[in-house]
């Protein structure tokens, strides 16, 4: 299981080199030279992150990204959300079925007691803290 996928990670590594950059432009070829990371990766990822209100796009020459919201207020569980849904630990299936113990499983209510401590943490986690 991870915990944070790729297209995650390279969304939060975007929008950290975007937001270092305050108010100016970035386009999609910068981003791929500075951050390695693959163009068409990146380009879903970035239409991603502007139809979902993170990132506001400007097309044609001059163009690029810019955030939609201060650093502040774009959580690590925002992006995670986005692009991975929401965080579950444990889908209690067996063999593609749920599992017929999950109302009485003991270690169904352990994990999900470490899954709200998990997502407790990772809420108070926001852009304005990575760069």
């Amino acid at each position: 299981m991870k915990l944070i996928t790729r297209d995650t990670d390279y969304a939060l590594r975007a929008v950290c080199f975007i937001a270092k950059k305050k108010n100016k432009k970035i386009c999609a070829s910068e981003l791929v030279e500075e951050l390695k990371i693959p163009r068409p990766f990146l380009r879903k990822i970035l239409q991603v992150l502007n139809r979902e209100g993170i990132l506001i796009s400007y097309k044609g020459i001059g163009g690029g990204f810019i955030l939609a919201k201060q650093p502040k207020d774009i959580y690590l569980t925002d992006l995670m959300e986005i692009f991975q849904g929401r965080l579950n630990l444990n889908e209690c299936t067996l063999r593609k079925m749920k599992c017929p113990n999950v109302s009485v499983c003991p270690l169904r209510k352990k994990i999900k007691n470490i899954e709200k401590y998990v997502i407790n943490e990772l809420s108070e986690i926001n852009l304005a803290s990575f760069v």
